[in-house]
Order: structure tokens, then C-alpha cells, then sequence
């Protein structure tokens, strides 16, 4: 069985579930804490060379930087990798806002590597159904998100020959409904209770959506993509707030016929005021979104960007920054593809030869640039490319 301890990682004051996620008072989240607390393992170095190696690339820089750094299985996947044993991807967004931020887009980032570094299919699931019953947004406007957010999606890249894109609202039924409803059999409300915290005032909505977010895990949901590939391992990349899920899918999944998804987990993307949780849509300054202009950009970072230098010049050249609060290190950290650039802003800006304003410089080029791209491959997406990204179809190719 999963792990059970302290379900929902409130554990001292830091809470991470689906729905929140804070650190205790003013710290920040303790990620070793929560593979304890989660019972998930940490993502080696030996793991990241076996990558390497199976798949004749470098290894993202997420992976390279320790930005995923938990997993369930991921070894048994590459096992099974390395025998000729294919997978597929599978991961997901709740379509609650109309604008992603950075954060949106890190796990979508990281799985187009992982489609291209291992050339496998991938379903992506758009849980506007979840939103409609968590935020105060009619089914209507949940489905038009879902599909904003889908040319999103679309615009980090993905192959249209290997990927299927699906919204709860038009796709549930069928096989994807009789899994839901297996798994729903086998988890009692005391559990469901225990692993996501709902109490008597939420509604029975909430307390019936888990299957919906676990069923993706298994081929057969997908006969469409999978007929007779019902052996088909599973790997989720995600960000380790949704681990409660999983957890509850794994548990079941061995007592339904079905394989155990594998799980690859990354940590937040920090907001700008500095570590205490993930960024929030709901606070626009506390985020880098798709759709800021160079010149919010540069605004949000000399005036938000939480600093690790020294009030002073004087006091900085002495002492140096405090690269462990610093945010536009961290935001560099994810994106600064050059090893060797990183290495030496770090060197330098933590003696002190560095300025913060040299250092925000920096992070300003790096992140227009990516959201610059973005814009550009979005503005090319249209509704006939969302209709054809999730068209229910079966995909030939999807293992060349």
C-alpha cells in the first residue's frame, strides 16, 4: 500500500495538497519533508546518467538542476525502457484562468522533452469539469477556458502525431467512465477523507472527482489510442502538489488489473516576492505570465523579484548575496539553459562582484525571450489545431 502518513503533507504548518500549498510561517517548503512525508523517492544522479544514456541526449535542465526531484517507479519505467518496452506520458492542467504564468508551463516544458527524448505518446487531460466544481465559474465558461488553455499547450511544441488532448466535459464515458467507476468502488470516503482533507461542507462533487484525475493512468481508458495494449506502463510528469492523486491511483490500481503510473515530480517555480509557496493567478504581480509585455517584464522584476543582495553597495561588495532567497537566481535556475553562465553569475553575484541590478538584467533577457516565443507559437495556434490536437483518433505513428 501507498504510504499513509500525514496524507496531505500538514505536517508542522506546511500545507501541500491539490488546492494549497503554503510553508510553514514565513519559511519555505521543505521538500525533504515531503518525500517523507509522501513516501516517494529521490531523483538520483545515477537516474539522471541512465537518461542520459538511454536516450542519447543531454538531460533537460530541469532534470539536470534538480527541479524534478522525486519519482514513484521511474526506474521500473526505464527497465522496462531499455528491454524495448514502451510507455506513455500523461499529464494535465485545470483550465481556471485564461492566462498561464511561468509555473503553468514548467511541467508542459519538461513532458515535451520527455515525448521527444523517448519518442512516445501522450494524452493530456484538461480537468474543466475539477474547476467548475472547486472556483465559481459556470460549465460553459470552464470549457472555454480549457480550450484557451489548450492553444497554450499546443504552442510549447507538442507532436500532433503522438499527442491527444481531451477535456473531461467531452471525453468521459465509455471505458474512461466503467475505470472511474472501478476505482471509485475501492476507496471509501473515510480514505478519500484522509488523503485530500474534505470535510462535511464540501460538496459531494469534490468528494467524486479523484477517479476522474486517475483513470488517464491506465490504457485502457484510451481504446481509441491503446486497444490491446492494456500492459502499457504509465509515466505522469507533474508537480508534486498533485502526489495525492496518484497515491490514491496507486493504491488501486494493483486491485483493479492495472499497472501503477509512475510519477516524476518537480518542486514550485517560486513566486516573485520570494518562497513561501507557488506563484497564484489570483495575485498578478506575484507571477511571470504568457502574456506580460517585455515591459511588464522588466517592471515586475526590478520592482517584485525578491533580492538576496545587501542593502547597500558597500555592504554587498563585503559580504555578498544570499543566494539561497535570492529569486532572480532561482528563476535562472530554471531557465538559464547554460550550465557555465549559471555557475559563474552565482560565483560572482554571491562574492559580491555582482550587483543585483546586473543579476536582474540577466533574467529580464532570458524571460522575454521565452515568453517572446511563447506568444509567437500561440498567436500561430488556431481552433482548427485545438480541433485536430483533440480529435478522437487513433495515432499510427505514435511509437516511431
Amino acid at each position: 500500500m501507498e504510504k499513509e502518513a500525514d496524507e496531505q503533507g500538514q505536517e508542522q504548518g506546511q500545507v501541500v495538497n491539490p488546492w494549497q500549498v503554503s510553508a510553514k510561517e514565513g519559511g519555505k517548503i521543505d521538500y525533504d519533508k515531503l518525500i517523507d512525508q509522501f513516501g516517494c523517492q529521490r531523483l538520483d544522479q545515477s537516474i539522471i546518467d541512465r537518461v542520459h544514456r538511454l536516450t542519447s541526449r543531454p538531460p533537460h535542465v530541469f532534470l539536470r538542476r534538480g527541479v524534478f526531484f522525486a519519482h514513484r517507479d521511474f526506474n521500473e519505467i526505464l527497465d522496462g525502457y531499455e528491454k524495448g518496452e514502451k510507455f506513455y506520458l500523461y499529464t494535465g492542467r485545470g483550465p481556471s484562468s485564461e492566462a498561464l504564468h511561468l509555473g503553468h508551463l514548467i511541467p508542459f516544458m519538461f513532458t515535451k522533452y520527455l515525448q521527444d527524448a523517448f519518442k512516445v505518446p501522450l494524452v493530456i487531460q484538461l480537468t474543466d469539469d475539477e474547476k467548475c466544481m472547486w472556483k465559481n465559474l459556470s460549465v460553459e465558461e470552464c470549457q472555454r477556458l480549457a480550450r484557451e488553455n489548450a492553444k497554450d499547450i499546443i504552442a510549447c511544441g507538442f507532436d500532433i502525431t503522438k499527442t491527444f488532448i481531451f477535456c473531461d466535459f467531452d471525453y468521459v464515458g465509455g471505458n474512461f467512465y466503467k475505470n472511474m467507476v472501478k476505482v471509485a468502488k475501492c476507496v471509501t470516503y473515510n480514505k478519500v477523507v484522509g488523503i485530500f482533507g474534505f470535510t462535511g461542507e464540501d460538496h459531494i462533487g469534490k468528494v467524486s472527482f479523484p477517479p476522474v484525475q486517475a483513470v488517464p493512468s491506465f490504457p485502457s481508458s484510451f481504446p481509441h489510442l491503446f486497444s490491446g495494449k492494456d500492459n502499457l506502463r504509465c509515466l505522469i510528469p507533474c508537480a508534486i502538489d498533485q502526489d495525492p492523486y496518484f497515491r490514491m491511483t496507486r493504491d488501486v490500481a494493483p486491485r483493479i488489473g492495472c499497472h501503477k503510473p509512475a510519477l516524476i515530480e518537480s518542486s514550485f517555480f517560486p513566486a516573485l516576492q520570494g518562497e513561501t509557496g507557488k506563484m497564484s493567478a489570483s495575485d498578478p504581480n506575484s507571477a511571470i505570465y504568457v502574456t506580460d509585455s517585455a515591459k511588464d517584464i522588466k517592471n515586475k522584476v526590478n520592482r517584485y523579484a525578491f533580492s538576496g543582495g545587501q542593502d547597500s553597495v558597500e555592504k554587498h561588495r563585503q559580504y555578498g548575496a544570499n543566494l539561497e532567497v535570492d529569486i532572480p537566481v532561482k528563476y535562472l535556475n530554471f531557465f538559464l539553459e547554460d550550465d557555465t553562465e549559471l555557475e559563474h553569475i552565482k560565483k560572482e553575484y554571491g562574492a559580491g562582484r555582482m550587483l543585483t541590478g546586473e543579476v536582474k538584467q540577466r533574467l529580464i533577457q532570458v524571460l522575454t525571450e521565452i515568453v517572446e516565443r511563447h506568444r509567437k507559437a500561440r498567436a500561430a495556434v488556431t481552433e482548427e489545431m485545438v480541433d485536430a490536437f483533440m480529435a478522437i483518433r487513433p495515432l499510427p505513428t505514435m511509437f516511431d
